[in-house]
């Protein structure tokens, strides 16, 4: 049985991606570059606000000035209008509060910037008491590196035995095995199982409720 479960935000809790896409494309259009189709996005995002402008920008101006401009313009954007079109998967309500009442800790450990993390968490499960809740904090490298993962272990001690790393992506996977714990990919998300497969996960599911059940077990 696990004590604590620790998800991935993007692709995994939240359908999030129509207003990551919008953010971006508001920062591409100020600058004067070429914006993308929202369907797109999927296979830019997972590593990092930073990360997802360089992809999304022209090879020619992916520049270290040109870069953090278009990040600036992408978080003043973001922090206004990151709940518009983002929506829980079908089911993960649900399956937060089973998870609680069960007496079995949650915890959030996401790529997206610290503050746009504790808004959104906020915004869509105010009721349910996470024992960490971490977005991406300057200077702490990101997933996949564990280090996000050896912050949640640390606020809420667990041993790594009793704990699983749920996500969408092949970088939510690797973070896992970095870090030396269980991991989940769910293939409702923003890639496909080929990805989660390639990366080694223990587990594939495509329904929230088997969560429960791994972790139940």
């Amino acid at each position: 049985m696990k004590s604590l479960v620790i998800f991935d935000l993007d692709g995994t809790l939240l359908n999030t991606i129509d207003d990551l896409g919008n953010a971006c494309n508001h920062a591409l259009r100020s600058l004067g570059y070429p914006t993308h189709s929202l369907v797109s996005y999927p296979m830019m995002v997972g590593n990092g606000i930073t990360k997802l402008i360089e992809r999304a920008l022209p090879d020619e101006a992916r520049t270290p000035e040109i870069i953090t401009e278009a990040r600036r313009i992408f978080v003043e954007y973001y922090n206004d209008h990151c709940c518009d079109a983002t929506v829980p998967y079908p089911g993960i309500p649900e399956l937060l509060s089973d998870l609680t009442s069960r007496g079995i800790h949650l915890a959030v450990a996401s790529n997206k910037y610290n503050s746009a993390v504790q808004k959104i968490i906020s915004h869509f499960f105010p009721d349910i008491p996470f024992s960490a809740v971490f977005g991406h904090l300057e200077g702490v490298p990101t997933k996949p590196d564990p280090s996000v993962i050896f912050e949640v272990l640390t606020a809420c001690p667990t041993p790594k035995a009793e704990t699983v790393f749920v996500g969408d992506s092949g970088v939510d996977i690797e973070t896992a095995r970095r870090a030396c714990v269980d991991s989940i990919g769910v293939t409702w998300g923003f890639r496909n199982e080929t990805e989660l497969r390639k990366a080694y996960a223990d587990h594939i599911i495509s329904d929230p409720d088997d969560i429960l059940c791994i972790a139940a077990s």
